[in-house]
């Protein structure tokens, strides 16, 4: 494993999406060849906007709010890992391939969503097969304040984590942290470092939420994706002045170790985490 390749939002708003991605710093690099689907980029951060109602991951039906439909993952060999993950248990998703698109092979996550394996993503990647650049577009773009792929968290259900880190660890190899590790500003629940080489790890954050501390789901389910940042409280001042409103109360504000963004759109979030990429 070697990273995360790209992580995938499903929403029957993409424009509106689009448009808070774009406060955050992104911008859309290019459109897929046959479906209703937007590829925004900054640094080395691939996010999928995806509003083409059969490919949702969520069911395959689309909502007005946002989800977190599948996250992939950089591998040297996709076929590979895919085979050694179903060997170990996880569940194939079946894809349907149009005329033109990559065979990208898939697992079910959590609530319905995707797990993906891609091997194509140096100088030949899947972006380039499935995608047509937007013309006059800046194909890199570099990350605001030096962002980057930090985690995702996952909400799951009371009595769950043990599952989780069974079903992480069995299936790909991730190890939990010691039960002091906390990262950002809501250390609460238990903390997966990706097998992956120091440069391109990230984390997974397994936490069975708690009603009245924050909006919750009550659904198992990728919630928000973390993005690392060298200085927070800079990135913080940067991202406000491009309209990124975070959450400031007594229990969650911004600080040096992390910040967390305002809901928006019913259901998206990111958070920001003091990380230097080694």
């Amino acid at each position: 494993m070697e990273g995360i390749e790209f992580i995938e939002y499903a929403t029957a708003r993409p424009q509106a999406l689009g448009q808070v991605l774009e406060t955050l710093g992104f911008r859309p690099m290019a459109r897929h060849r046959s479906r209703e689907v937007l590829l925004y980029r900054q640094g080395g951060i691939n996010v999928i906007v995806n509003a083409h109602g059969g490919g949702a991951g969520q069911g395959g039906t689309l909502d007005d709010k946002p989800v977190i439909a599948a996250v992939a993952l950089r591998v040297r060999d996709a076929a590979a890992a895919y085979g050694r993950a179903l060997e170990r248990g996880a569940w194939a998703v079946p894809i349907r391939v149009e005329v033109m698109e990559l065979n990208i092979p898939a697992v079910h996550g959590p609530g319905g969503s995707r797990i993906y394996f891609v091997d194509r993503h140096r100088e030949f990647s899947i972006y380039d097969v499935d995608f047509v650049p937007i013309p006059g577009v800046d194909p890199h773009p570099p990350a605001l304040a030096g962002l980057h792929f930090f985690g995702i968290v996952q909400y799951i259900g009371n009595g769950r984590t043990e599952d989780w880190t069974d079903f992480y660890g069995e299936l790909f190899g991730f190890q939990p942290l010691p039960l002091d590790a906390a990262f950002g500003i809501l250390p609460k629940g238990r903390i997966l470092r990706s097998p992956c080489p120091q440069a391109s790890a990230f984390y997974l954050q397994l936490i069975e939420p708690e009603p009245g501390i924050l909006e919750v789901d009550d659904t198992e389910c990728f919630q928000r994706v973390a993005l690392g940042t060298a200085d927070v409280l800079a990135t913080v001042e940067e991202l406000r002045t491009r309209g990124v409103s975070f959450v400031e109360s007594g229990r969650v504000h911004s600080e040096d170790r992390g910040a967390l963004t305002q809901t928006r759109l019913g259901g998206v979030s990111f958070e920001l985490v003091h990380h230097v990429r080694g």
